[in-house]
């Protein structure tokens, strides 16, 4: 299951991870969002021990969401030693993020 984090855990759990991060920044009322969300969950399950998968609700935590300049939902950002390496914005194939996260490992 993909992790949940906000503007009180983000550092922790994304930033100072020895895995790469796939962080979901997403909105309950975000058709698209929804539509990315079984892909997320696949892959926490299928990526598990080798990457972390989290979703961070851009309503419920402005302060990452600025930090990271989110102006479009889903925005998907790919983090390797506390650094973005890769994003990708809107909903699209899971084969998408497979790709950009095996870059990462």
């Amino acid at each position: 299951m993909a992790l949940e984090v906000n503007d009180g855990n983000f550092d922790d759990v994304v930033l100072k991870s020895e895995l790469p991060v796939v962080v979901d920044f997403w909105a309950e009322w975000c058709g698209p969002c929804r539509m990315i969300a079984p892909a997320m969950e696949e892959l926490s399950e299928e990526y598990s021990g080798r990457a972390i998968v989290a979703k961070c609700d851009v309503d419920n935590s402005p302060a990452v969401a600025a930090k990271f300049s989110i102006r479009n939902i889903p925005t998907v950002l790919f983090f390797k030693d506390g650094k973005i390496a890769d994003r990708q914005i809107g909903a699209v194939p899971k084969s998408n993020f497979i790709n950009k996260l095996n870059a990462l490992l």
